[in-house]
């Protein structure tokens, strides 16, 4: 009989409705119905991952994954993600420790469909051998991606430095070796395999499911019990793991790392208990809340005052079932990474700092009030993200409490706390240091090599005396406990409406200084508010060494504000402080109630910034090394980085910026913030829980704070960057060298009309229409490499489509390919159905229509169109309208004109990340594959010089403005146009 379970408790503010189910074959079920979504989703959760693989067959269960998605006995191969492409979806999938997860989201009125087709995964997976094998490259492809992601090698070697005769001790990707190489030695079929592995696991009584939709509770009550009621109760019992994968043979260790960035970090890491089950009185939060804090007596503010870290962070880690990790994760200076033992001395100071003060209640209260607050207005998450958060959950907690088990806390429970503190000592932990100053040639380290990354490392025994002095370290007087917090909300009260409120943005005020657009939030109903406002600046991008200098000043701004700022963020109210493309951008969102108080003191450190010199010196060498790092990047990061710098009229590479540092000086850098402070305009955004009373409060905070002497802009300071244009039947090719990753890529632009209303909605069809179908030629059938993807690719006044792929191949070959797949494109398209065409129409119309479902997702939308100067509020309407009156021979027009390799209006930039590592395409003696290049495409133009480049073509003009307003300084009302939107 189902059980059912309808009092699962929500936030107030929360309108969706929610049913708990546990069907007769033991499958958990969430059921949300959300009658104003637009978008369905669903995820499944089995509660096994890679931990438990056959110890002969590692990344197994990873591989199913990626095989239930490759076909079923309904759908067959491929028709899965063809589905959700139609009809306005994406599906997804992961695998953890100890669980797999499916998850898709779906334009709401096929969700039926979708969960017909997604229930196969779970009883009836195919695994052909032709799948299997293409798929196992797949997989290959991605174990390389990862190859030269430090992430992934420090979580790999914490597993293989785990005791070998713990599960946890896995490679948990797999690659070829562990798929194919291994099993034919050892005579294993990967397919039995892989079908016996889904036969034990995957079973009802260990699953859960939910389902958000359109639908009422019953209707998606009905369509659960249907289509997933079926899959089959194994009664499996989940596996027991062997206690902790870090017993004494693993602790009182540190070890040495040498990452493939220029990393400088700290870890100290803590086996503990498993604390998942004490969701209600959260006694990790409370240790976080304190050892991670940021203000005036904190651990940080120890660490910064002596010069040897800039950022500090507690974390609890539940890796599995009985399997838990406390960690504190330090980032290190030079100087820093010269006083390890100084530093761990200082963490396990202010650890015994705690014990001598016992919990106190008043701060569990803080925390339990601040988190009550964040849960009932927290934003509305997008359906996809929301059921991938609760599905695992539903593994983890009662049905009842899985909405309120992050969040909300109820009980006090200090022997809890001091329970997770026992362990928090120095004969229960391991360190972790990361740098590579550690490989320098006269260190006299032997290292070790990981065996599946190649990460280098050294492990050794923390001496005893070492050991003793941190059990015994006595606190300073300057670490002290976190105050109360001044930030949280007295108010949390919804502003009364203005009279006659605007549907669109509004201009309030305006000078030859300043410009403020308002709009009082009449959708969320929440107490929070966004402010944007953004300081443009003839000064900030003059060159390489203004652009490093303002680099260098946003980061010692944001450091000098961390202190008084971290109570703020911990009541949901933050800031940022951030470069944009004209200047500076300054952000402030969340609760209304306090805003203008930290608005002051932004503003105050913002233009009144006393640079210690020090901090200055800490905060360069940081940023010389992230230029450093940029090269060590992703080769689809450095693609699209060298297309952008193809394409825009005023750019600046990393190279160049790095070149400039050696010109940078403390001097020079308190020069260039006078100047930069000494003429500039004001853009201005006040959207959300503040009317226009409100609004002019803050506007007179913001005026009041910048000097009387700053000289205004003048238009043509105004104007905005343009993007070159390339010419007709042009085919260019930029190569750079990559040595740090295998991996090598080849990122296409076709450069299309500029922005307009047909010109928008065409080239985003056209995207709609092909992105699965290149995904599957290019990734899936020519496994050419595990990204593979086409996309929209907008810059500021030109767009086109983009074809990214990464692969182990040479960027030639895969440039052939691409271009092979587009000129098969033209019997893809026209024999495409109409009924087909039209579903992609219609999931289009959709996708553009959906609404927002956080009010900062609204607020993007207006700033978007605030800083592109293009003014048109209502774009998403006005849009679809025109994508209506598409036909199918209006798309295959555009792509004979811009596609197609003969293309008359065809005009190609390729930028070749050619890798140069061992083993990568560039290395000496790799061979490129065989092709017989086509006929169809001419031969492409080298690129030797960017600069030289752009400087023989001419660039687009700038969008025209879709609402029209007076120059600045005027009281004039903003229109909306009645005309063709760009």
């Amino acid at each position: 009989m189902i059980q059912v379970f309808e009092n699962i408790t929500k936030s107030q503010e929360d309108e969706r409705h929610y049913r708990g189910l546990i069907l007769d074959n033991k499958l958990q079920v969430l059921l949300i119905s959300d009658p104003e979504t637009d978008k369905a989703a669903a995820a499944l959760s089995v509660n096994v991952g890679y931990m438990s693989d056959p110890n002969e067959l590692n990344g197994l269960a990873h591989f199913l994954e990626h095989m239930l998605r490759f076909g079923s006995e309904n759908p067959r191969e491929n028709e899965y993600e063809n589905f959700f492409s139609e009809h306005g979806g994406n599906s997804y999938a992961d695998t953890s420790t100890e669980n797999t997860t499916f998850y898709f989201d779906v334009l709401h009125q096929h969700l039926t469909s979708a969960l017909d087709i997604f229930s196969q995964f779970f009883m009836a997976p195919l695994f052909t051998e032709a799948t299997i094998d293409r798929e196992v490259e797949t997989v290959n492809s991605e174990y390389k991606e990862n190859f030269a992601n430090d992430s992934w090698r420090f979580h790999q070697l914490e597993r293989s430095l785990s005791s070998k005769d713990h599960p946890y001790s896995k490679f948990d990707i797999g690659n070829k070796q562990t798929l194919v190489d291994d099993p034919k030695k050892n005579g294993i079929n990967v397919r039995e395999e892989l079908l016996k592995f889904h036969s034990t696991y995957y079973s009802s009584n260990i699953m859960s499911l939910v389902i958000l939709g359109k639908d009422s509770l019953d209707e998606l009550q009905d369509t659960a019990v249907k289509l997933f009621g079926t899959i089959e109760n194994k009664r499996v019992t989940l596996l027991e793991w062997p206690g902790h994968p870090y017993g004494p043979e693993q602790l009182k260790k540190k070890i040495r790392v040498v990452p493939v960035n220029d990393l400088r970090s700290l870890t100290i890491s803590f086996p503990i208990p498993d604390m998942r089950l004490h969701y209600k009185s959260g006694p990790y939060r409370y240790l976080i809340h304190l050892i991670g804090h940021e203000s005036s007596g904190s651990l940080l503010s120890a660490l910064k005052k002596r010069g040897w870290s800039s950022h500090l962070s507690a974390a609890y880690n539940p890796v599995a079932r009985d399997i838990s990790f406390f960690a504190v994760n330090v980032d290190l200076t030079e100087k820093g990474l010269e006083n390890v033992d100084n530093i761990v001395d200082l963490i396990f100071q202010y650890i015994n700092l705690l014990r001598q003060e016992d919990p106190k209640e008043w701060i569990f209260n803080e925390i339990m009030e601040i988190n009550n607050i964040s849960f009932r207005f927290k934003d509305k998450d997008s359906p996809v993200g929301y059921v991938y958060i609760l599905v695992e959950d539903l593994l983890k907690y009662p049905i009842d409490d899985v909405l309120t088990a992050g969040y909300v806390l109820s009980e006090w429970k200090p022997e809890l706390i001091n329970q997770v503190m026992e362990k928090l000592t120095p004969d229960n932990c391991r360190i972790r240091i990361v740098s590579k100053n550690l490989d320098s040639g006269d260190s006299g380290i032997v290292y070790q090599t990981e065996k599946w990354y190649e990460t280098k490392y050294k492990i050794e025994d923390i001496p005893s005396e070492l050991i003793e002095k941190w059990k015994n370290a006595k606190p300073i007087e300057e670490l002290k406990l976190p105050k109360k917090n001044e930030f949280i909300p007295s108010s949390l009260a919804i502003l009364p409406n203005d009279d006659n409120p605007s549907k669109y943005l509004t201009i309030i005020h305006e000078t030859k200084f300043v410009r403020v657009w308002h709009k009082k939030d009449d959708e969320f109903l929440l107490p929070k508010s966004n402010l944007i406002f953004e300081l443009t600046s003839p000064f900030a991008f003059l060159d390489p060494l203004s652009v490093n200098f303002l680099h260098i000043y946003v980061d010692l701004v944001n450091d000098a504000l961390t202190e008084y700022s971290y109570d703020a963020s911990l009541a949901s109210l933050k800031f940022s402080v951030l470069i944009s493309e004209y200047g500076l951008k300054v952000k402030i969102k969340g609760l209304h109630d306090k805003q203008h108080i930290l608005l002051t003191k932004v503003l105050d450190t913002l233009i009144n910034l006393e640079v210690d010199e020090k901090r200055y010196k800490i905060f360069k060498e940081s940023y010389e090394r992230n230029l450093q790092n940029y090269a060590a990047e992703e080769p689809y990061v450095l693609a699209k980085h060298y297309q952008e710098a193809c394409l825009v009229e005023k750019s600046w590479l990393k190279t160049e910026l790095l070149e400039a540092t050696k010109y940078l000086s403390f001097d020079d850098l308190k020069s260039f913030i006078k100047e930069f402070f000494s003429k500039m305009h004001i853009e201005c955004l006040i959207h959300g829980n503040a009317n226009k009373a409100a609004a002019q409060k803050l506007i007179k905070v913001i005026e009041s704070k910048f000097p009387k002497n700053v000289n205004p802009l003048l238009p043509p300071h105004l104007l905005r960057c343009r993007n070159m244009k390339l010419e007709d039947g042009s085919n260019c090719v930029y190569e750079v060298t990559n040595e740090k990753h295998k991996t090598s890529c080849v990122d296409v632009h076709l450069q299309c009309e500029p922005k307009r209303t047909e010109s928008n909605m065409l080239l985003e069809l056209f995207v709609q229409i092909t992105s699965e179908h290149c995904f599957d030629v290019l990734r899936t059938k020519e496994q050419l490499g595990y990204i593979g993807e086409l996309t929209l690719d907008r810059n500021v006044t030109s767009q086109g489509v983009r074809i990214l792929v990464q692969s182990c191949k040479h960027p030639i070959y895969v440039d052939h390919k691409i271009e092979e797949f587009l000129l098969n494109m033209k019997s893809y398209l026209e024999e495409m159905s109409d009924e087909e065409f039209e579903k992609h129409k219609e999931a289009l119309a959709v996708l553009r229509l959906e609404k927002p479902k956080k009010m900062k997702q609204l607020t993007k939308i207006f700033w978007d169109e605030i800083t592109k100067q293009t003014y048109c509020f209502d774009r998403n309407n006005i849009e679809v309208d025109f994508l209506k009156t598409i036909t199918k021979d209006d798309v295959i027009k555009f792509y004979n004109e811009h596609i197609h390799p003969e293309g008359a209006k065809r005009r190609k930039l390729a930028v070749h990340v050619l890798s140069t590592a061992k083993g990568g395409a560039g290395n000496a003696g790799a061979e490129i594959d065989e092709f017989e290049p086509l006929s169809v495409v001419s031969k492409p133009t080298r690129i030797d010089d960017i600069c030289s480049f752009k400087s023989g073509l001419s660039s687009f003009p700038l969008l025209q403005p879709y609402a029209h307003h007076r120059p600045r300084g005027s009281k004039a009302k903003l229109f909306i146009l009645a005309t063709s939107v760009i």
